[in-house]
């Protein structure tokens, strides 16, 4: 049975990696992948017991993205399909028990292997830097946890259409809230939603709907100075992004007075 000392030497690559035993026991190989930061991706080698080996990041990669980041949000909804995909299409494992991403390889596949864990920890570190902007159903899945921060989820219509309301299947309504008077919150990623959002309100305007409206920005300054002031005139109380929860759980229940 190959030793992974063996395995590398025998790579074409083998000046590329190198083994590392630590005093600890521990088994591990230096690549040239690393974290922002400079620091190298930890690969720990551990014998399959058939010949041979599994390459895992030790739960590392998680542990440094939760130091800045909620991870739970990484591990559910959106995140966690994109998440999923990157895995499945490096061809890894997700060890939900330690939060460890692995490879599994035959002895002769030793390069192979840290490539493919070097690229998946790669892209699984990139997720947590999505664009809001433009990964739309995460900024609207991450809207949707802040309400139900503040009420339960049988108070919440998602992707409402008004009763009676002419063509209301062109003017959804992106989250709708019982109240005195119903308040419809839209979420706003980027500009062309912000535009969208002022035609859908003016409708109503014009429509007589009885409303108050929330509009939450993933970034309020993102968006053009024309655009803004046209949104203003027709809607209500604005968070300038997701990120201000306090903000935004403040003005939601003032809203939901009765």
């Amino acid at each position: 049975m190959l030793t992974i000392e063996d395995a590398v030497a025998r790579s074409q690559l083998n000046h590329c990696i190198r083994v590392i035993r630590r005093t600890t026991g521990q088994t591990m190989i230096e690549s040239p992948f690393h974290y922002p930061d400079g620091d190298h991706y930890p690969i720990y080698v551990t014998e399959t017991g058939t010949g041979g080996f599994v390459l895992s990041d030790g739960g590392h990669t998680l542990m440094r993205l939760s130091y800045e980041n909620d991870i739970d949000k990484l591990l559910t909804g959106a995140r966690w399909l994109l998440l999923e995909q990157v895995v499945a299409q490096e061809e890894a494992g997700y060890n939900a028990k330690n939060g460890s991403f692995y490879v599994e390889i035959a002895a002769d596949q030793v390069v192979s292997g840290v490539f493919r864990l070097g690229q998946t920890l790669t892209r699984v570190f990139s997720l947590i830097f999505l664009n809001r902007s433009k990964v739309e159903s995460t900024f609207y899945e991450d809207l949707y946890g802040q309400i139900l921060s503040v009420v339960s989820e049988d108070r919440v219509d998602r992707d409402y259409r008004i009763p009676a309301l002419p063509e209301a299947g062109n003017y959804p309504v992106d989250f709708r809230l019982e109240a005195k008077t119903p308040l419809f919150i839209y979420g706003i990623p980027g500009r062309d939603k912000a535009r969208l959002t002022t035609i859908f309100l003016q409708y109503f305007i014009t429509c007589e709907v009885p409303f108050n409206s929330l509009l939450v920005f993933a970034d309020q300054s993102e968006i053009p100075r024309a655009d803004l002031a046209r949104l203003s005139n027709v809607g209500g109380e604005m968070i300038a992004t997701l990120n201000a929860s306090t903000d935004f759980r403040r003005k939601l229940s003032r809203q939901l007075q009765f």
